[in-house]
């Protein structure tokens, strides 16, 4: 039983160092400040989830689908939704979607689960960004901020459960490598999709 738990913690502990400059570039971009910035404006927030539901969007539509036999609960963490309710609050019609994930008919399922492990992580950065918004913008999770809201008082029970299966499925297929390259793919694509737009 301690060999699973030293196992657990150093497979997390390599995909957290592996991926921790894609993350870090990802967050020191002008547009991810931009939301944690005290002086953010209604424009910037808005800009901000323009972008990032199309990286959702085109993840929960073309890459999580086939993590079901993995991911039992994956629809319930379908968050897409919760950014077009946040557009609807805020009066924004969006008209031009963008796909910044490609060849995704050659991503295994551990390269998505990397992929996934970047999408459910960023729910918990959202409870940050989501104090910020409340306070800057005066903004609720009923009016604006459903998205950042998340899974609410059961975000950290969601990233748990997330990151058992993660490991579950890690060590009985022994693809942490392929997990790896799915999370850094997904900070770099993101991070040009913020910075090309």
């Amino acid at each position: 039983m301690n060999n699973d738990i030293t196992t657990t913690e150093t497979f997390l502990e390599r995909l957290r160092s592996k991926t921790s400059v894609a993350h870090t570039n990802l967050e020191k971009l002008p547009l991810s400040e931009s939301i944690m910035d005290p002086e953010v404006t209604a424009s910037q927030y808005l800009y901000y989830l323009n972008l990032m539901h199309d990286v959702v969007k085109q993840a929960e539509e073309d890459i999580f689908p086939a993590l079901t036999p993995i991911m039992p609960d994956i629809a319930e963490r379908n968050k897409a939704s919760l950014i077009e309710s946040d557009f609807s609050a805020l009066g924004y019609a969006k008209m031009q979607h963008q796909k910044p994930f490609k060849n995704i008919e050659a991503m295994s399922p551990a390269f998505r689960m990397g992929i996934l492990y970047v999408i459910e992580g960023s729910s918990l950065g959202g409870r940050v960004i989501l104090k910020n918004i409340n306070t800057s913008l005066g903004l609720t999770e009923d009016k604006g901020t459903a998205y950042f809201a998340g899974y609410g008082n059961k975000t950290g029970s969601m990233w748990k459960s997330f990151l058992n299966a993660l490991t579950a499925y890690q060590e009985e297929h022994n693809n942490e490598d392929e997990i790896i390259a799915g999370a850094e793919y997904a900070f770099n694509t993101i991070s040009r999709h913020f910075t090309q737009n």
